[in-house]
């Protein structure tokens, strides 16, 4: 294996993390922003650093354990209480 080569693959995985990183970070999942900053090195993590993200949407609490949800989650991850659309919502905290 070449230097060449094994500076492409260092490049690769590095952006995959730092692009999966950077999504968890604005609540989505690790590994959908670590595969697709890896599959496209810059414009993948470039992509993350962009995505909005969840933290500017509407809140709701969770009938079964309390947590607080997006607005737009149908259901609790936590409990797994199916949730009706709410009565109330929050501000997300800034």
């Amino acid at each position: 294996m070449d230097a060449a080569f094994a500076f492409a693959i260092l490049v690769w995985f590095v952006m995959g993390v730092a692009g999966g990183l950077k999504g968890a970070s604005k609540g989505s999942s690790f590994l959908l922003w670590f595969a697709i900053s890896m599959s496209v090195p810059i414009f993948g993590f470039i992509t993350a650093m962009v995505y909005p993200g969840r933290d500017d949407e509407l809140r709701r609490r969770c009938d079964g354990c309390g947590r607080m949800l997006p607005i737009s989650d149908t259901m609790c991850m936590r409990c797994h209480t199916d949730l009706p659309f709410p009565d109330v919502a929050y501000r997300p905290p800034s």
